[in-house]
């Protein structure tokens, strides 16, 4: 019967049912290739933090930067617990300081999303909206908050709600273009099956185009609240008595480098700390997308 087989597929160059060819035999087995860039980076992370530490601490225990500079992280610790009981420039514990900034910041960035999101999508949906919002949203985009805040003043005061004003405006630009991105990235294979099976304009918009556009959005948050806690100094400065930005231009101006250390590490781990979250929830949302 082998032979047969055998015979059959040389003069036939088919292989029997049930037999497996002289070619599958001598193939090499699959290899399977992981993406560029795959893998958890946590381990790796946490060792450049612990390097990036014993460095700091070298460096200042050495000597070889004055502490006017660079404080030692021990001093930093201390104006962190001086900081904590009221013991600063102001006398306000440390605890109103965050409570305020994390008001404004993720007051603002609430606002603007509330409001950039929708108009993103009516951006990426409709060309009268595009071409009315488009040009105003992008001659004010590459503008540094310092260079409209003396005229945000003038508007509003220095009252909140030019602090306010000024991280909501931080914050709507990218959120705005990313949701616009996320639209204009929707296939069109996508849209013509919706449509074909009688989707309505809602429908498409709710059904299609929002998931789709959906982890383009959450790119764009992550963005936005990155810019407004870099705007927060700039907020603060107008006639602020707390917050961490206010917290940190006042030490500066007492030569009081450790709170200022100590205060810029503590917006990067608030601001680290939401990242993380921010990411939890795209893994959530989007899972289709979560280890891009």
């Amino acid at each position: 019967m082998s032979k047969l087989s055998s015979s059959t597929t040389a003069m036939t160059g088919v292989t029997a049912p049930g037999t497996v060819s002289p070619e599958a035999q001598t193939l090499p087995p699959a290899r399977v290739h992981s993406r560029p860039g795959s893998g958890s980076s946590s381990g790796i992370a946490v060792v450049t933090v612990l390097v990036l530490l014993v460095l700091w601490w070298g460096v200042t225990a050495a000597g070889w930067i004055p502490p006017l500079f660079l404080p030692a992280p021990a001093a930093v610790w201390e104006a962190a617990r001086q900081a904590w009981g009221g013991n600063v420039q102001g006398g306000l514990p440390l605890l109103t300081h965050i409570g305020w900034s994390l008001l404004r910041v993720f007051g603002a960035f609430l606002l603007a999303a509330l409001t950039a999101v929708p108009v993103g999508l009516l951006m990426g949906t409709s060309r009268v909206a595009r071409g009315v919002v488009d040009p105003l949203l992008e001659f004010y985009r590459p503008l540094p908050p310092l260079a409209y805040l003396p005229l945000i003043v003038i508007w509003f005061g220095i009252d909140e709600v030019a602090k306010w004003l000024l991280i909501y405006l931080a914050c709507f630009a990218p959120i705005a273009v990313s949701t616009r991105a996320g639209v204009a990235a929707v296939q069109e294979e996508q849209l013509h099956a919706a449509q074909s099976m009688g989707a309505s304009a809602w429908q498409l918009l709710r059904h299609v185009i929002l998931p789709a556009a959906l982890p383009d959005i959450l790119t764009g948050l992550r963005i936005a609240i990155g810019f407004g806690w870099t705007t927060l100094v700039a907020a603060e400065m107008v006639a602020a008595t707390a917050g961490l930005g206010q917290m940190v231009l006042n030490a500066s101006n007492f030569l009081r480098t450790d709170v200022v250390v100590m205060g810029i590490l503590l917006i990067g781990v608030i601001a680290y700390l939401f990242d993380l979250l921010m990411r939890r929830v795209a893994d959530a949302l989007t899972p289709w997308r979560a280890r891009r």
